[in-house]
């Protein structure tokens, strides 16, 4: 079942080991068949060395193992829920890769400083809110996708594919889930990047509005001119 995105996922995930952005399990992707509204996602607690297709797990919308022998990652019903609201994703993904958790951790969003963010994400990454104890204690993977949710209101998902999870790590999304892991490894950068504009000078203001859009329309929208086109 579902047997290529099966094998995209386990790339996707390999790729997370490949950019040094996972330690030992920290970390997973998963990627959803829309006309079987079906995802494919690591399993729980198994290194990447040891990943196989026939390890991915398939489950529904519901959260309901449908192929599989093994448990899927402990963050499935946060990706469900990011597949539920965003109808235009095809890809999740998670990792605690330090940058970015960094960020994560200081409850502060990453600002838009310069046009290597600008390529990728318009405007400042956001970082949700702290979440309640109550929210902690029950269903605590779903209320972190409905903090992911909350704090994404008004906001195109694929023009700002990554979130900072407050006291957490960064959630990221694409068309795929390899574009998933590509707007990981860009996300990771950007935000080495600011932490050291920011050690040089904090006052340093954010990319202009001009500027961003130059940069970010070039590659994404109607009018993009970045890159090859293909018939």
């Amino acid at each position: 079942m579902l047997e290529l995105l099966k094998q995209e996922v386990l790339k996707a995930n390999q790729l997370l080991k490949k950019y040094n952005l996972v330690t030992f399990t920290w970390g997973n992707i998963s990627g959803i068949n829309r006309k079987r509204n079906l995802i494919v996602i690591k399993p729980s607690g198994v290194p990447y060395a040891e990943l196989t297709a026939d390890k991915m797990v398939v489950v529904n919308l519901k959260g309901e193992k449908v192929e599989g022998d093994l448990n899927p990652s402990s963050d499935t019903a946060t990706h469900l829920e990011l597949y539920k609201k965003f109808a235009q994703i095809g890809g999740v993904g998670h990792t605690h890769s330090p940058w970015a958790t960094t960020w994560a951790q200081s409850g502060n969003g990453i600002p838009a400083l310069g046009t290597t963010h600008a390529d990728y994400f318009y405007g400042e990454i956001p970082c949700t809110k702290i979440m309640e104890d109550k929210e902690i204690a029950n269903d605590y993977e779903e209320f972190t996708g409905q903090l992911i949710i909350d704090k994404m209101q008004g906001i195109d998902p694929l023009n700002m594919p990554a979130i900072l999870v407050n006291n957490h790590g960064p959630f990221t999304w694409g068309e795929n889930s390899i574009k998933a892991v590509e707007n990981a490894v860009v996300l990771e950068e950007v935000a080495r990047l600011a932490f050291y504009t920011k050690q040089i000078d904090n006052t340093t203001p954010p990319i202009s509005s001009k500027l961003l859009d130059k940069h970010f329309l070039r590659k994404h929208g109607e009018n993009a001119y970045y890159g090859q086109k293909t018939d």
